[in-house]
């Protein structure tokens, strides 16, 4: 493990199955989203959930572990950092998008059904 500067903490829950790939080095990357949840009162007083979306990738034996045990709707605490990429789109537009590079995540719902 390696200290981060560039740090993030989440704990959610997966809104679809992972996407588990072979790379050229003979590993595993899992890409996977989590929804968190934050609440707050409007201006009436009533409560508003605000739900938000996180991309994360996940790389090597955890990605294996992913791969094995992580479910649509699982529950996962994600350690990671922040990366921003740079991409252009099949119209010629750049783009960016942010996502978690997790170097830990634990389970914390039951395991996959199997």
């Amino acid at each position: 493990m390696y200290t981060l500067t560039n740090s993030v903490r989440l704990i959610g829950n997966l809104g679809a199955a992972p996407i588990v790939k072979d790379t050229n080095a003979g590993g595993k990357v899992a890409n996977f989203s989590i929804a968190t949840r934050s609440f707050s009162k409007d201006k009436e007083g009533n409560k508003v959930e605000e739900t938000e979306w996180h991309k994360i990738v996940v790389w090597g034996k955890q990605a294996e572990t992913v791969e094995k045990y992580l479910e649509k709707g699982s529950q996962v605490a994600v350690e990671g950092m922040l990366k921003t990429r740079k991409y252009t789109d099949k119209d010629g537009i750049e783009r960016y998008s942010t996502e978690i590079v997790a170097n830990d995540f634990q389970m914390l719902g039951s395991r996959k059904s199997e």
